[in-house]
């Protein structure tokens, strides 16, 4: 209740107030009982009715719970799927695991899952092993520089529309499928790499080829598909993620670093050099080990780019096999629980666990090189 003040009327007025017939206004009476006066009550006193707004919002209090269930399976979904796929690989190889010769399967180049006649199967793997880290290895000498290079011309040299361009390209060609790259590397890098890599007899540059392992005769190389054709296409799809992510590091970097670096003299090359790379190791030597798992992991460009031949290289021009490759080409032909189909989820555990190395490694390095920034 409200008390009604008339300085008008005091001690006439009761401090008594009613409501008044309409629900709205409010009665005063004086002390005869006599209606003395009348007055409204402000429309912000009136009783507040339930809006729409709290409704929403009491239906998004409903799904609160449920949704904060998503999230948290969100975030558990990567380390379930992991198993997941662990499980499932290990359970096909598993009854191979006991019968399998170790010892020859990882110091054996010889790989001859279906061998004629009466003959025993040799499943030996050092041919695929090294044909795998060759190629990386190449694709990683072309690919670092070039990431490398390229994420700091696109972050601190290039402008305007010419940074914008670069930057559409590189997510272009992070966007071609690998059997797209495969097909450049058989019927364009391939014929290219033949040409220059071969030669007459007795010729110089045959000579050169051979004197700088560049070729194993004078002749040159025998095919287009070798392990320079696959290293190289292995590279060119890496560039395109060590670039984006060396950018990002970059970029991350703040501009005080850049302006200290110029207050004190320093070039822009200095600056790069002295300033940036040490304030974004972590995340350049970051992009480059993720452009590393992305080149030994790769399956349809380095099938149809290397060759395909079952052998360890001894100079560049050399054809080989990699795992992934070998994985693909073989599990449509194998017969279901056969020797040859479990072996080849033994490769695929052996390439899991190469992989996960991998990862382990390069976030110890990080870590590393955290606490000796600290």
């Amino acid at each position: 209740m409200e008390q009604l003040e008339n300085p008008s009327n005091v001690g006439s007025v009761s401090p008594r107030v009613t409501p008044g017939g309409d629900g709205r206004g409010v009665t005063a009476a004086n002390r005869d009982g006599e209606v003395h006066s009348e007055s409204r009550v402000p429309r912000d006193l009136e009783p507040a009715t339930p809006s729409k707004p709290r409704r929403r919002f009491q239906l998004l209090d409903a799904f609160e719970k449920p949704i904060e269930w998503l999230i948290r399976f969100s975030g558990w979904s990567s380390i379930i799927g992991v198993v997941a796929i662990f499980i499932f690989i290990f359970r096909e190889a598993a009854p191979m695991v006991p019968k399998l010769d170790w010892i020859h399967f990882f110091t054996s180049p010889r790989w001859i899952p279906n061998p004629g006649g009466d003959n025993e199967p040799s499943f030996g793997a050092l041919a695929l092993i090294v044909g795998t880290f060759s190629t990386t290895f190449i694709a990683l000498l072309i690919a670092v520089p070039v990431g490398l290079g390229a994420a700091v011309y696109i972050s601190e040299f290039a402008k305007g529309k010419v940074k914008e361009t670069l930057k559409i390209i590189i997510e272009l060609l992070a966007a071609i499928p690998s059997i797209v790259w495969g097909f450049i590397g058989l019927m364009v890098l391939g014929p290219v790499i033949k040409d220059i890599f071969t030669a007459e007899p007795d010729s110089l540059w045959g000579k050169t080829m051979v004197a700088l392992r560049l070729a194993s005769v004078e002749t040159g190389a025998a095919q287009g598909t070798t392990l320079l054709t696959g290293g190289i296409i292995l590279a060119l799809m890496s560039v395109p993620l060590i670039v984006s992510l060396s950018e990002d590091a970059l970029r991350a970097v703040p501009d005080s670093f850049r302006e200290a670096a110029v207050a004190l003299g320093s070039n822009p090359w200095e600056m790069v050099r002295r300033v940036l790379f040490p304030a974004a190791r972590n995340g350049l030597l970051a992009a480059c080990m993720l452009g590393m798992g992305r080149a030994i992991g790769e399956t349809m460009a380095v099938l149809l780019a290397t060759g395909h031949n079952n052998r360890i290289p001894e100079v560049l021009t050399d054809p080989v096999r990699t795992m992934t490759a070998t994985i693909a080409a073989e599990m449509g032909e194998a017969v279901h629980g056969s020797d040859h189909y479990q072996v080849l989820f033994i490769l695929g555990i052996v390439l899991f666990v190469i992989t996960c190395s991998i990862n382990v490694i390069s976030d110890l390095i990080v870590k590393g090189v955290k606490k000796g920034a600290h």
